[in-house]
């Protein structure tokens, strides 16, 4: 008996995970992804259920390869965390990334950019919010009915999903937590943990000081008891030779 092995009805799909292409193209490009990313990783350390990732190639389609692209930062509500390749929309409960950021570099063209715009409004990115380091612009898209429209407004906009306020008042943008604690910078961050530190070894040394002039005090108040109590002791006793030499000392007074 002669069994056929059936053929495999459709050629399996490869999803690359990367195009060979660097994550940034200059050093202020890659200095705001990884503030924008590690931040907003920081921000959802404990929620379970918010994906938080950089340069990572994004399939909203299944079978679709061809049709990717790869946000400098993205955030996706209700996914859990975990590692991936590459994030592919059909196995994470068809859950686009609510929210992308995107950080220009002077190699990005405006046909580039445009092509971003449509493929994160066809494929039902929430907010969109594009930075560019070298002039200090924030633009921004929020979905609403007909799909992403532009924020007229950036300065102190809030973002609706993040809850996250960017300021444009300075010479960069600053962007601060719903508590209001700024983003911080890795060195910056190292700086902070550094200045605890020393704050921390600080109080170390003035709480073991201030331990130390207790137990001397302590000494003290037994070293003046004990002598208390010896001045006592040799007060009995000149009483009681006292009355052996027939004097009474309370006559004495």
């Amino acid at each position: 008996m002669v069994t056929q092995i059936p053929s495999p009805t459709q050629q399996e799909v490869i999803y690359p995970d990367s195009d060979g292409l660097p994550m940034a193209n200059n050093t202020d490009q890659f200095r705001w992804i990884l503030v924008i990313e590690q931040n907003l990783e920081w921000m959802y350390a404990n929620d379970e259920n918010v994906f938080v990732a950089g340069d990572l190639f994004w399939y909203p389609i299944e079978g679709r390869s061809n049709i990717v692209n790869a946000p400098d930062v993205m955030v996706a509500f209700g996914i859990p965390k975990g590692r991936r390749s590459s994030y592919q929309q059909w196995n994470e409960s068809g859950i686009a990334p609510q929210v992308v950021f995107e950080i220009l570099s002077p190699s990005n063209t405006q046909d580039e950019m445009e092509k971003k715009l449509l493929f994160y409004d066809r494929h039902g990115v929430e907010e969109y919010y594009i930075y560019n380091p070298s002039n200090n612009q924030l633009r921004g898209w929020l979905r609403g009915q007909d799909g992403l429209d532009a924020i007229a407004l950036m300065e102190n906009y809030v973002s609706p999903r993040l809850g996250i306020r960017f300021d444009l008042s300075g010479d960069q943008l600053q962007i601060y937590r719903p508590d209001g604690t700024r983003f911080f910078s890795y060195v910056e961050i190292c700086q902070l943990l550094e200045e605890e530190r020393q704050q921390t070894a600080q109080e170390r040394q003035r709480a073991e000081l201030a331990e130390t002039a207790l137990e001397e005090e302590r000494q003290r108040a037994e070293l003046a008891e004990t002598a208390l109590e010896e001045a006592r002791r040799r007060s009995q006793i000149l009483m009681e030779r006292l009355r052996e030499m027939g004097i009474n000392p309370d006559e004495l007074s």
